[in-house]
């Protein structure tokens, strides 16, 4: 794909998401969607492989009709109420029916299947864009609406999608379908949370991003597609494989990592509301998601290829892609907890 067209594709994915979030009005948040969503097929399906054009195909049937869903939900609500306002959302059914399509918009269970499925098909860098950028515009309308979506749906959405993450990437040996059912796992906490705090389901987004981001681009740099892979990784950079390890605890939740910050302070409110039940659901199906961090961890410091590489020394060669931005948010991605007195809502 020629520069030109690559610059206008970001260009555009970066309007629909600034639209979306800026947007009071649905028809306007309703664009913004679609535009984000018009931009990103074109660089999912960019390697003319089946698989690519298969993840396009199942990326664009998933977001047209979460987008019609809304599309439906706000006209249901603008009959009744005679408002289009996105914070003037009173009809029930229409709070019901927009959870539900901003769930499928973000992949929580039992809408989620798409997501490993896409993953596997794109490129890692496109992999990085759908589960960070691709994110924050439904996350936008979800926080806007915290006070009017149907909090059972989104409790019992959220506490599933942190299950279904768990168990999804127990069984996995293709790092980008470990890294969908991680994606699952996350968004299942931001949704719980986020009829109860607003402001730690942003923290949780914002935790997430810094932490994934690293680890794709860390990814990237070593050409690390399956758990096999990562066993050769010390080659390309004996220095990056403890810290890719160390960032794939830290998205695990292990403390003193940073991502243990944003898990600590959802259980301590969740406790605070009297939410026990729900709280133990959470941090016991946070165990799953750990023991598959902790294998891939085992695989990246620990094992050795049964069939090793024929250059040791890798790490010797200039490398192809930059690596400024990944050593910039490697440090916070791993150092970030002594922060959290003041993440405190």
């Amino acid at each position: 794909m020629s520069p030109m067209i690559t610059s206008i594709l970001i260009l555009s994915l970066a309007t629909g998401t600034i639209i979306t979030m800026a947007s009071f009005h649905w028809l306007l948040a309703w664009m913004g969607l679609e535009l984000n969503t018009l931009a990103i097929l074109p660089i999912i399906s960019e390697s003319h492989h089946p698989r690519a054009t298969e993840a396009s195909t199942k990326y664009f049937l998933t977001q047209a009709a979460a987008s019609s869903l809304i599309l439906f939900s706000s006209v249901m609500n603008a009959q009744a109420t005679g408002q289009w306002s996105i914070l003037q959302l009173e009809d029930p059914l229409a709070q019901t029916l927009l959870t539900v399509a901003l769930a499928m918009k973000l992949g929580l269970a039992p809408a989620h299947f798409w997501l490993p499925e896409v993953l596997q098909g794109s490129s890692f860098k496109t992999g990085l864009i759908i589960i960070t950028w691709q994110k924050l515009a439904p996350m936008a309308l979800l926080l806007l609406t915290w006070n009017q979506a149907s909090m059972l749906t989104l409790m019992m959405m959220g506490s599933l999608s942190v299950a279904v993450g768990g168990l999804g990437g127990l069984n996995q040996t293709q790092l980008r379908k470990v890294i969908a059912f991680s994606s699952i796992a996350h968004l299942g906490w931001m949704a719980t949370i986020v009829t109860k705090s607003n402001k730690l389901a942003l923290l949780n987004l914002t935790m997430y991003i810094l932490i994934s981001t690293p680890m794709m681009l860390s990814l990237i740099f070593s050409s690390t597609k399956t758990t096999q892979d990562l066993t050769t990784t010390w080659t390309t950079s004996p220095m990056l494989a403890p810290l890719t390890m160390m960032t794939l605890l830290s998205l695990g939740g292990l403390p003193p990592l940073s991502g243990f910050m944003p898990k600590w302070l959802t259980l301590e409110e969740l406790l605070a509301q009297n939410m026990t039940p729900l709280a133990t659901v959470l941090a016991v199906s946070t165990l799953l998601s750990l023991f598959f961090y902790l294998r891939l961890s085992y695989s990246l410091s620990v094992t050795l290829s049964p069939s090793p590489t024929k250059i040791s020394s890798k790490w010797r060669l200039k490398p192809n892609t930059s690596t400024l931005p990944m050593s910039i948010a490697l440090p916070p991605s791993i150092l970030a907890l002594p922060l959290t007195p003041l993440m405190k809502p």
